[in-house]
């Protein structure tokens, strides 16, 4: 670290009462206060035995809550307004579909499960549709992400990263999501599987093999399209550009983010330094703002790198990446975060940040200068 970085102050903080690992603000414009957080809670023996690092040992009893919660831009705070009791989650993720009444929310579960619940704004509550049964109960879903990110008016597919190395694409059928395509994708827990918002047929995983794949969804999957063996840890975390074509961002436990051209996946375009495992990177919503990459570093708290993109989309190799912004109010492992997906009325330059923590079950909002 440069030692420049501007270290943010907590604005607001809550307990979430079991350990926290994922937070998303939903992005419809209509309903930007409405704010879900994940919980994993490994329900101990009676020695207080813990939990094993690989998530493919032994099974054991997970239990976890969704949290949702309205925000209060006056008072700059969270008011709870509903709890959901499920098995643990790993993984929670808004659908972008714009023209249905009621925003989709996915769930990724310790037991194999993909639960779908619907946003019903006159009523403020999250009401379950759907549960797919993905895979065994023993298998943990670890990771999900939406493909219709850029097409709004689809209802779009999920790609779900499982912890016997499947990876499973669900589609619409109907009036329901079903299982269209599994297929082995890792040796090792795939800790990710992200669509290339650009090109929503093409995935890319990645997982404790320290392998980064591709993959084209329009054939079985059989031989990936790419696979890159140059990293030095597990690959954690992947998100396409929203704004600037053929740029994706990929975190590993190696502490470090590369960024990549999707055209040529094998080599970065550029890297930063985060300190600690990237478990989550989220691009910035807003396209003014296109540079800025907020990360979960893990052991060293929350950041913003900035990435040398200029107003055109370009990346000027003359200037490397800097973390701008770092967050260290979180005592705990940083796994969950999130930006609102608009500006805050009393001050536009402004950014909200939701961020949360596994052990000391802490979700924070806070606000990169």
């Amino acid at each position: 670290m440069s030692g420049s970085e501007c270290i943010e102050r907590t604005i607001f903080s809550i307990d979430t009462e079991l350990p926290a690992d994922s937070v998303e603000f939903c992005p419809r414009e209509e309903f930007r206060d409405i704010l879900v957080c994940g919980t994993y809670n490994l329900v101990k023996d009676e020695e207080g035995q813990k939990e094993v690092e690989s998530a493919s040992k032994k099974p054991q009893e997970r239990n976890g809550r969704c949290l949702v919660y309205k925000f209060d831009e006056a008072s700059m705070n969270l008011k709870e307004i509903q709890r959901i009791d499920t098995a643990a989650i790993l993984d929670l993720k808004w659908s972008y579909k714009q023209d249905s009444p009621n925003p989709m929310l996915a769930l990724a579960d310790s037991v194999g499960r993909i639960l779908l619940y619907e946003w019903r704004g006159q009523e403020k509550t999250l009401s379950n549709f759907q549960s797919i049964q993905v895979a065994e109960s023993s298998v943990l879903c670890l990771s999900i992400d939406w493909n219709n990110r850029l097409v709004p008016h689809d209802t779009g597919a999920l790609i779900v990263s499982r912890s016997d190395g499947e990876v499973s694409v669900l589609r619409p059928r109907e009036s329901q999501f079903e299982v269209d395509t599994t297929w082995h994708g890792h040796d090792y827990e795939p800790w990710v599987a992200a669509w290339n918002y650009w090109s929503p047929a093409v995935a890319y995983s990645g997982g404790d093999d320290c392998k980064l794949k591709g993959w084209d969804t329009r054939t079985a999957c059989d031989v990936p399209i790419f696979t890159n063996k140059r990293f030095e840890a597990g690959v954690t975390c992947i998100q396409t550009h929203p704004f600037v074509e053929n740029v994706v961002a990929v975190g590993s436990y190696d502490n470090t983010v590369r960024i990549f051209d999707t055209r040529k996946m094998t080599f970065p375009i550029t890297e930063v330094g985060v300190g600690g495992g990237a478990w989550r990177v989220k691009w910035h919503p807003l396209p003014t703002r296109k540079d800025e990459l907020l990360v979960a570093c893990m052991h060293d708290g929350f950041k913003v790198a900035k990435l040398p993109i200029n107003e055109s989309g370009q990346f000027d190799g003359a200037f490397p990446p800097v973390i701008s912004n770092r967050f260290d109010a979180h005592t705990s492992l940083a796994y969950g975060v999130d930006w609102h997906h608009g500006s805050l009325t009393n001050d536009p330059a402004k950014s909200l940040v939701a961020s949360c923590s596994f052990y000391d079950h802490t979700l924070c909002l806070w606000s990169p200068q």
